[in-house]
Parts: C-alpha cells; sequence; structure tokens
C-alpha cells in the first residue's frame, strides 16, 4: 500500500506537467466552456482520454516507437498545425459574424475538438514517449500488464478534473463579460491557437 501510495504521489506531481501546462487543448477549452459549462470540459477530457489510452497501451506493450516511424513527429507537427489554423479561422469567423452575444454550441463537437487536439499535438505524443514512458515502465515493474492500466487510472482523474474545473469557471465568466469583451476574448483564444500551430510547424527537423 506504501508503494501505491508513493507512486501515486510520483504520477500526480510529474502528470501535472502535462495537464496543467497552457496548450491548444487549454485554449480550446475555455473556448467550450464559455459555451456550454463544465459539460464540454467532461466531453474534451473523454477525447483526451480515446487517444491517451491505446497510446499507454501500445506503449506498455513496446509497440510503439518514435524510432520506428522516423517521419512521424513531422507528419504530426504538420496536421496538429493545420487543424489549429483552421480551428482558430473557423473560430475568428464565427465570432466575427455573431451581432450579440451567443452561447449557441459550435458545430464541431468538444468531444472530437479533444480527439484532434491531443491526437495532433506533437508535445502531447512526445510526453508520453519520454516522460509518460519512463512512468509506464516503473509501474509495469511493480504491477506487471496491469501497471500500465493503474498509471492510465492515476493520470487520467487530473485531466478530468482540470479541464471540467476550467470549463465551469469559463461558463461563470461569460455572465460578466458583455458582447465586446467576448469577442476579443474569443478573438485572444484564437490567436492562441494560431501561436501554437506555428510552434508546431518550428518544431519540424528540415
Amino acid at each position: 500500500m506504501e508503494q501505491f501510495f508513493e507512486f501515486a504521489v510520483l504520477v500526480i506531481v510529474i502528470s501535472a506537467s502535462g495537464v496543467m501546462a497552457p496548450g491548444p487543448l487549454f485554449a480550446a477549452n475555455i473556448s467550450y466552456g464559455l459555451r456550454e459549462g463544465a459539460k464540454s470540459g467532461v466531453k474534451m477530457a473523454t477525447g483526451h482520454a480515446i487517444v491517451e489510452l491505446p497510446l499507454v497501451i501500445l506503449l506498455g506493450i513496446g509497440v510503439f516507437s518514435l524510432e520506428s516511424f522516423p517521419e512521424f513527429r513531422t507528419i504530426i507537427s504538420i496536421l496538429g498545425a493545420i487543424t489549429l489554423f483552421v480551428f482558430a479561422a473557423l473560430q475568428i469567423r464565427t465570432v466575427l459574424k455573431e451581432k450579440e452575444l451567443s452561447i449557441t454550441n459550435p458545430k464541431q463537437g468538444a468531444l472530437i475538438t479533444g480527439v484532434l487536439l491531443s491526437g495532433l499535438n506533437p508535445f502531447f505524443i512526445i510526453w508520453w514517449l519520454t516522460i509518460g514512458f519512463k512512468l509506464i515502465s516503473d509501474a509495469m515493474m511493480i504491477w506487471a500488464f496491469s501497471g500500465m492500466l493503474i498509471m492510465f487510472g492515476l493520470h487520467i482523474w487530473m485531466d478530468f478534473a482540470w479541464l471540467g474545473g476550467i470549463s465551469f469557471l469559463a461558463s461563470k465568466s461569460v455572465k460578466i463579460l458583455s458582447n465586446k469583451n467576448y469577442k476579443i476574448l474569443m478573438i485572444g483564444l484564437s490567436g492562441m491557437l494560431i501561436y501554437f500551430g506555428i510552434t508546431f510547424l518550428q518544431e519540424i527537423k528540415y
């Protein structure tokens, strides 16, 4: 039990570096939270988990390796950047077309956005291939195959708590935002997505 507690603390502390780091998923989560509230954060965390669980399993059984796919990082960086640019452009277009403050749901669901902004985020992939892989390996040394699931369980609840909490706070802030300030905030969040898209492209090694 003591060993489990020590490992749990280790996973939670280290996972915070990935879960709470500002990124495209965080920016998009605020955007959806303004419209849908806490449920959008839960949907986005679910989409994130849909990508994360298979990746953890593949790492655990040793199937996935960046060295086996030398162009993988480049492909993910390009696709991720394109996704962010398109998402930001559509969001800016929608906000500029709205004459009044609107809390209608965006056309693209939060769950799908969670999948796309996780699976096409090179920093997310790299985190699991390095830091995450070490945690999986340590867990499997203690609990064998079930260790990867234990490690995943200790990690994934933080995504749900963080994204759900942030989207809930965002939904509360919309009540005090004027139409003009709402548009400025949404354009600012879209600008953050464009910035992250550029950083994705800068990671490509020519």
